[in-house]
């Protein structure tokens, strides 16, 4: 929230100081400068709406170029939010008023100004146009193809999938392999299975829970694995000192191949919970690739 604030306090700055320049253009004009005035967008442009349901690329229309990491996410065609792909995602909130030859647009809140979004041109899903007090700065909206709004992760798109972050809404993230793992989440639950060649059923599951800290939480869950749990105290992964409490179950020799590995660290007010169900084959050059594959997940955890 912090980060959002502070890009909204410098996006403010750049754009008075931009519309100070353009002032000072104008009077330059009226003492005599020559140029030629834009001419009115509803007199140029298709009526509204322009924006639907989808996602959008933001870039300079001057940009030979442009890297295409910031994105307006429309979740329908009257609010959404932007994302910074190159910038962990951040962005802010935004509603919107469509009219013929231009946008309204209140970013981070209700009780903020508005800005007005001039359209210059709509074509084939393509808006361009330019924010009052920076018509020197013309914006393309490119509509990203074959992506949904509501589960779109600018960071991700941006990283690319073997390289994609799930951040939770309780300030913990992991960064992952889209080609090997998928991220599902019932709540409290967030399910990172594996996804790729494997003996059995591959998984991390990640809880948040305030109703124990994590020793208590660890002693309940090791009591619903049977007699065979093992238990232990160790590091948090991904951590230099952070305490956790270990609940194992070795695969027994001889058996199916299944184990599980719990372990738990005290987090705000309750405890958070990483459990691995994980399954061993006769291949053990496979068994080590999934075993380093989860593992780079497990040690990747990163707390806000």
């Amino acid at each position: 929230m912090e980060r959002n604030i502070m890009k909204k306090s410098l996006y403010k700055t750049l754009r008075t100081i931009t519309a100070g320049i353009v002032l000072v253009g104008s009077i330059m004009m009226l003492s005599g400068c020559t140029g030629t005035p834009k001419t009115s967008a509803k007199d140029e442009v298709p009526k509204a709406p322009y924006f639907s349901k989808g996602v959008y690329a933001n870039f300079a229309k001057e940009a030979e170029d442009p890297d295409k990491t910031y994105f307006y996410v429309f979740s329908d065609d009257s609010y959404g939010y932007t994302a910074d792909g190159a910038n962990e995602g951040i962005g802010l909130p935004f509603d919107i008023e469509q009219t013929d030859g231009s946008v309204k647009f209140v970013f981070g809140g209700a009780d903020e100004d508005e800005e007005k979004l001039i359209i210059t041109s709509a074509d084939d899903g393509t808006v361009c146009g330019y924010f009052e007090g920076a018509e020197d700065r013309e914006l393309v909206f490119e509509p990203v193809k074959g992506v949904d709004p509501e589960s779109f992760s600018a960071e991700n798109f941006v990283n690319g999938p073997k390289d994609c972050v799930y951040r939770d809404a309780n300030g913990w993230s992991i960064r992952y392999d889209a080609t090997k793992f998928e991220v599902t989440t019932k709540a409290p639950d967030v399910f990172i299975v594996y996804t790729g060649e494997s003996a059995g059923t591959n998984m991390i599951t990640v809880t948040y829970t305030v109703d124990n800290k994590a020793e208590a939480a660890i002693r309940e869950l090791g009591e619903s694995l049977g007699d065979k749990v093992q238990y232990q105290e160790s590091i948090f992964p991904g951590t230099e000192n952070v305490k956790s409490y270990y609940a194992i179950v070795f695969p027994e020799e001889g058996g199916s191949g299944a184990g599980i590995t719990a372990f738990a660290r005290d987090y705000m007010d309750g405890a958070l919970i990483v459990r691995i169900d994980s399954h061993n084959g006769q291949d053990e050059e496979m068994n080590m690739s999934v075993s380093d594959s989860i593992a780079n997940v497990v040690d990747s955890f990163q707390f806000d």
